[in-house]
């Protein structure tokens, strides 16, 4: 392992996978709407009751997390009704689960209310709760301070400075 610090200085954040993720999920109502996706709904307007927004950013949250491709639009149609369209996860979107996962336990533990947090995720075969942890492609939970970030075959150098 090299000096990652000074190695460090060297590498463009231009090409950063966090602020490529925030370009697409970093509003407040991206990320409660995708909130709200994960336990089933799938309709235009229980999204804007439930997310408490009004129609326009509504109608502006899906359509960004549709193009991103977290969310796909499917037709439904009621009896004697036009067609309409839901929206319900891609598989892009189903992974963002230990996203959301780890800010609700964040949350839970930092910013909860006197009584407590508001929700508990189990497990539907056991009733464990559901928990967000770092770990190793070895299976090793990693505590803070364990890890260290490395370069990646996508990472942009910085060029030397000329002076």
């Amino acid at each position: 392992m090299s000096d990652l610090r000074a190695e460090r200085d060297t590498w463009s954040m231009a090409d950063c996978s966090i602020a490529r993720t925030l370009e697409i999920v970093g509003t407040r109502t991206a990320m409660l709407i995708l909130r709200e996706a994960f336990p089933g709904t799938r309709r235009f307007d229980d999204f804007a009751r439930r997310v408490g927004i009004g129609e326009p950013a509504t109608a502006a949250r899906l359509k960004e997390l549709t193009a991103a491709g977290l969310l796909e639009r499917v037709p439904y149609r009621e009896p004697g009704q036009r067609t309409r369209y839901a929206y319900q996860l891609t598989d892009k979107g189903r992974d963002f689960l230990p996203v959301l996962t780890a800010l609700r336990q964040w949350g839970d533990t930092w910013v909860a209310g006197e009584q407590g947090r508001p929700v508990v995720a189990r497990y539907k075969r056991c009733g464990g709760e559901v928990r967000a942890v770092l770990r190793c492609e070895e299976g090793h939970e990693v505590p803070f301070g364990e890890s260290y970030l490395d370069a990646g075959p996508g990472l942009l150098r910085l060029e030397p400075d000329a002076s």
